[in-house]
């Protein structure tokens, strides 16, 4: 085979294909992660009732770890608050707990992760030593495929010829949305 622009472009993409893909997909899902979180989507809803008042004062580490054994709850906590409207809200990893403290009523929402859309997201955010060293030989892989794709066509529609001002285009819409719409 012949070392050309073409060939490596081709050859690259072909080899980086389904993390493309993947990486293509989950990063629009996680975009919209306020409305869905494929890591986190709510899988069910319990409504619970705890005996009421219960005054903010009494929302301590122990109450939570008490409460949390109560319900049956087996996951991390992560944090806990009491908000400025008297609620409490409990975070687990795959729980979220909210209980208004004057009426102790409330709501455990458990969450899933969707299946392989979940574990596609978490390419996004892992730090696993050698998951970071791929990601420094893909991100090499875009680069050569961006160059290499610069020098595939010839004639009127080449890079020299039209191709630079799309890529100019290109480069210009993401630095309006970074520094005049953030």
């Amino acid at each position: 085979m012949k070392l050309t622009a073409r060939n490596t472009h081709r050859d690259i993409a072909y080899f980086f294909l389904g993390l493309i893909i993947a990486f293509s997909i989950s990063g629009i899902f996680l975009n919209h992660r306020q409305d869905w979180h494929p890591r986190r989507y709510s899988y069910s809803i319990r409504e619970i009732t705890l005996p009421a008042p219960i005054l903010k004062e009494e929302v301590t580490d122990t109450f939570v770890t008490n409460f949390t054994a109560s319900q049956k709850i087996e996951d991390n906590l992560r944090r806990f608050s009491v908000d400025d409207k008297n609620n409490l809200r409990i975070s687990y990893t795959m729980n979220d707990v909210q209980v208004d403290l004057a009426t102790g009523v409330g709501k455990i929402e458990t969450y899933r992760t969707t299946p392989l859309l979940g574990q596609m997201t978490q390419l996004h955010i892992d730090t696993n030593k050698w998951w970071i060293y791929y990601s420094d030989v893909f991100g090499l892989a875009m680069l050569t495929i961006a160059i290499t794709g610069m020098f595939i066509e010839r004639g009127k529609n080449s890079f020299r010829q039209r191709g630079w001002w799309l890529a100019l285009l290109g480069l210009i819409f993401p630095l309006i949305f970074l520094f005049l719409l953030s």
